[in-house]
């Protein structure tokens, strides 16, 4: 028998056309199915939104996942297909990940070329995901993302180039497999690590923000977030993981307010390490900064915000990230 896969369309490159001098979403998820062909599966779409993903907002992420949720749920349903805008993917489908038990696969999938190009990926990559989707190689792999033959983890997954086809990769870590014409080879399966449920999270009321570090930074950004109260700050830090001078002085005084710092890299590879002392990234320990590993910015921004949403105070926000924030 045929697995039956839920696809749910959100808008972004994957869905949009060109037209006045620009491109912007119009395909409907219908029309998506319908183009792009692939193993032979039946699909049921949920049209969810049609948005750029540059648009989209934390309540549209919840949406999402919402409708991820109950497809998940869903005793008829096979498998879970999302597409969904590139200039965000990472970070949804990172969320959904956070949200999936065990045994459990959402495949996220989008395009680099608009759906007037004739070239267009977008129908190889749907077609490929609803293979990973439908594979029982693919079970259990969490929240992925199929883009160019590619399987990423969600946690590494990070788009990084602009336009070229090949968009994803996980720097340090590498895809966890391959889709090969009809054939779905996973070479790896990610480490699924404890998460949380849609209703402790509310509506991620908790303003997170990120506050780069470049040379000279004085730590206004800092000062401005805190003032538009903020509870949570993701530092993303020079090397493997410093301060200026700036910066760390207004890290201890978040510190002090009882606002959680999570200590990023803005380095592409490599984890977040308290390693220099004289300012550097051992002293903003000391100083009560927390470091989160392998995480990016935007990932680890996501990841405490649900922690705050799911625990009474910042300590118990903190502690319920542990296992996330190891190398």
């Amino acid at each position: 028998m045929s697995a039956r896969i839920r696809v749910i369309t959100t808008g972004g490159t994957i869905a949009s056309v060109p037209g006045g001098g620009a491109v912007s979403v119009a395909v409907s998820g219908r029309d998506l199915v319908g183009a792009a062909g692939g193993p032979a599966v039946i699909v049921e779409v949920d049209e969810a939104m049609l948005v750029h993903s540059f648009n989209l907002t934390l309540d549209g992420m919840l949406r999402i996942a919402e409708r991820v949720a109950a497809a998940v749920a869903d005793p008829d349903v096979d498998g879970v297909v999302v597409t969904h805008g590139t200039d965000t993917m990472e970070e949804t489908a990172f969320f959904v990940d956070l949200l999936l038990g065990a045994g459990r696969t959402v495949v996220f999938t989008g395009a680099q070329r608009h759906a007037g190009e004739p070239d267009g990926d977008g129908p190889r990559n749907l077609a490929d995901a609803l293979r990973v989707a439908a594979a029982t190689a693919g079970r259990g792999l969490g929240a992925v993302i199929v883009m160019a033959g590619r399987v990423h983890a969600a946690r590494h997954a990070t788009k990084a180039d602009t336009v070229a086809l090949d968009a994803f990769d996980s720097p340090g870590y590498g895809p966890v497999g391959r889709v090969h014409g009809e054939r779905v080879h996973i070479a790896a399966r990610p480490e699924r690590l404890p998460g949380f449920t849609l209703a402790e999270l509310g509506g991620l009321e908790a303003r997170v923000d990120i506050v780069p570090a470049y040379l000279g930074a004085d730590g206004v950004h800092v000062v401005a977030s805190r003032a538009a109260g903020a509870r949570g700050l993701v530092l993303e830090a020079l090397g493997a993981g410093n301060p200026t001078p700036g910066l760390l002085g207004e890290v201890r005084a978040c510190v002090a307010a009882g606002i959680p710092v999570l200590v990023t890299s803005r380095c592409h590879a490599g984890p977040s390490l308290p390693v220099y002392g004289a300012g550097g990234g051992a002293t903003l320990r000391e100083a009560g900064a927390v470091f989160a590993g392998s995480l990016a910015a935007p990932k680890a921004r996501l990841l405490l915000a649900a922690a705050l949403a799911a625990e009474p105070g910042p300590a118990e926000a903190l502690a319920r990230l542990g296992p996330h924030l190891t190398v």
